[in-house]
C-alpha cells in the first residue's frame, strides 16, 4: 500500500509541476502580451499625432494668406480713419480753439441743477 500511495504522491507532484509550467507560460504571455499593446499603444499615438500635426500644418497653409490679406486692409483702414481725422483737425481746428476761447473767457455763473432741485423740493 505505501508504494500505491509513493505511486499517487508522485502523480500529484508530476501534476502540480505541470500546472506551475502553465501557470508560467501563462503569465509569460500575460506579460508578452502587456509589451505588446504598450508598444501598439504607442504607434497609433505617434500615427494619430503625425495625421493632426499634418492636419494643422494644411489648415495653417490654407488660412496664413487671408490673415496677411486682412491684416494689410486693417492697416489700409486705420490710416484712412486716421486721414480723415487729421482733414477734420484742419478744417475745424480754428473753430474749436475759437469756442474754447469763448468757454473760457465768457463765464456765466449760474446754479448747479442739483442745487436747484433741492430748493424746489
Amino acid at each position: 500500500m505505501s508504494a500505491q500511495n509513493s505511486a499517487g504522491i508522485q502523480t500529484l507532484l508530476d501534476a502540480e509541476r505541470e500546472a506551475q509550467k502553465i501557470v508560467a507560460k501563462a503569465r509569460t504571455y500575460r506579460t508578452q502580451r502587456v509589451k505588446d499593446a504598450r508598444t501598439e499603444a504607442q504607434k497609433e499615438i505617434e500615427n494619430y499625432k503625425s495625421q493632426k500635426e499634418s492636419e494643422f500644418q494644411k489648415f495653417q497653409a490654407e488660412h496664413s494668406g487671408s490673415v496677411q490679406k486682412l491684416e494689410s486692409q486693417a492697416v489700409k483702414d486705420a490710416e484712412g480713419a486716421l486721414q480723415r481725422i487729421m482733414d477734420a483737425g484742419v478744417k475745424k481746428g480754428a473753430e474749436v480753439v475759437q469756442i474754447l476761447i469763448r468757454g473760457v473767457t465768457e463765464v456765466k455763473p449760474k446754479p448747479h441743477r442739483n442745487l436747484i432741485a433741492a430748493k424746489t423740493a
